[in-house]
């Protein structure tokens, strides 16, 4: 039998290694004293930008912070987060399905284009109120994509309305440069493997 047992000098060096990480990662986080309400970008073409999201509108919930949601493309599917949130935590978190569905369900440019426009509305008028600690603008940046709403003006209201300690999370792939750049906190979701390439379709507990 092989025997396992580190020898006690790779112990005391590993000791010695993590003791020193620990006080330079001590030290690095007590500079960070600022708070500041986030713009946080979630894109790219792979899986999860919507789902990371709506992490973070659930750790609101859980701390009791008034938060709200507003999607954008997104139809009248029932999806497990909506569900949720509209039957148990309502009371703390506004959910507002504005979207009728992808693009190339509706094929109305002019349709799609309202309803984005609705949508922003609602979202400005939950932004502004600095109750809810966090905002999600789910699907925003397709809707941006296509220009269905300018995007000179999401970026300005953002950094001129927002309140201080607001968070407000877009979501979509296909982000601007301009609204990346604005952006406190850019995360790029990158595909490597998804199962609808080998014929899956889409899952409940994995996609909605």
């Amino acid at each position: 039998m092989t025997d396992t047992k580190t020898p006690p000098q790779d112990a005391d060096r590993h000791a010695a290694k993590m003791a020193k990480k620990k006080a330079s990662r001590e030290k690095i986080m007590a500079s960070k004293t600022d708070e500041k309400g986030l713009i946080i970008v979630h894109t790219g073409k792979g899986k999860g930008k919507s789902s990371a999201a709506f992490g973070m509108i659930f750790r609101c919930i859980a701390h009791e912070m008034p938060c709200a949601v507003v999607q954008f493309i997104k139809g009248g599917m029932s999806t497990g987060e909506r569900d949720l949130i509209l039957g148990k935590f309502g009371d703390i978190c506004q959910f507002h399905t504005m979207g009728e569905g992808f693009t190339w369900e509706t094929q109305d440019r002019t349709r799609d284009t309202e309803m984005a426009q609705a949508a922003w509305e609602k979202a400005k008028e939950l932004i502004r109120d600095p109750a809810n600690r966090m905002v999600l603008l789910d699907e925003i940046n397709i809707a941006l994509r296509y220009d269905y709403l300018d995007l000179d003006e999401v970026i300005n209201f953002l950094e001129t309305e927002k309140p201080p300690m607001t968070h407000v999370v877009l979501t979509g792939r296909n982000a601007k440069d301009p609204l990346i750049e604005a952006a406190d906190l850019v995360t790029e979701m990158e595909l490597i493997k998804h199962p609808f390439r080998a014929g899956i379709k889409a899952q409940i507990g994995v996609e909605f």
